[in-house]
């Protein structure tokens, strides 16, 4: 069992820590302040949803309906090149940016929206935690794989609440406006691969 729990953990987190567009999101976030906890909230009980599939056995259909699949990339690729244009509006815009005024430009709403989308829309979420992980997990005898499926959730909950909260220790480094514009040009240019990567993979 904590053996199990423990691959859980180890495989969770060398799929989760990762540059990519949830990761990216949570950072910006955590960085400025904006909602932070619902954020983190919204990523980790999402991928909690996913991974629970995943070991329950939903991998395998994903697997036998593909056309699923193809309707979640287009989807997800149109979602991320647009949220690239309006990262790389922000950086290169004339209205300078900072922790300060970040922090009132965004209804919660609009934000838990958006990391709903940046999770559900992205393809490559489904194929880590849904079909890899279930994948994983079907090597294991009841009750280990859902030892393994806590091990990989807890993951995702460590890893989301250090990313958003801890990204505050970077904010006098964010006083900055330069430093948001960079920030925003890296988001933009990481949307914008995977996003095109979408749409000409798969």
């Amino acid at each position: 069992m904590v053996a199990a729990a423990a691959s859980g953990l180890g495989f969770g987190l060398s799929l989760i820590v990762a540059i990519g567009a949830q990761n990216a999101f949570v950072l910006r976030q955590g960085i400025s302040g904006r909602h932070v906890l619902a954020v983190v909230t919204v990523c980790a009980v999402s991928d909690i949803v996913l991974i629970a599939a995943g070991v329950g056995g939903f991998g395998v259909l994903v697997q036998s309906a593909p056309g699923v699949l193809v309707v979640a990339r287009y989807a997800g690729a149109a979602f991320l090149i647009g949220y690239a244009v309006l990262a790389a509006r922000r950086a290169f815009g004339s209205a300078a940016l900072s922790a300060e005024s970040g922090r009132t430009t965004a209804a919660l709403g609009a934000t838990v929206a958006t990391a709903l989308a940046l999770t559900w829309l992205n393809p490559h979420v489904y194929l880590d935690t849904v079909v890899l992980l279930g994948s994983l997990a079907s090597t294991y005898a009841s009750p280990d794989r859902w030892f393994l499926g806590a091990g990989a959730m807890l993951a995702s909950v460590l890893w989301f609440t250090a990313l958003g909260f801890g990204a505050r220790l970077l904010g006098p480094l964010f006083a900055r406006p330069r430093a948001w514009r960079v920030l925003d040009s890296v988001i933009a240019t990481v949307l914008l691969v995977l996003g095109l990567g979408l749409l000409f993979t798969g």
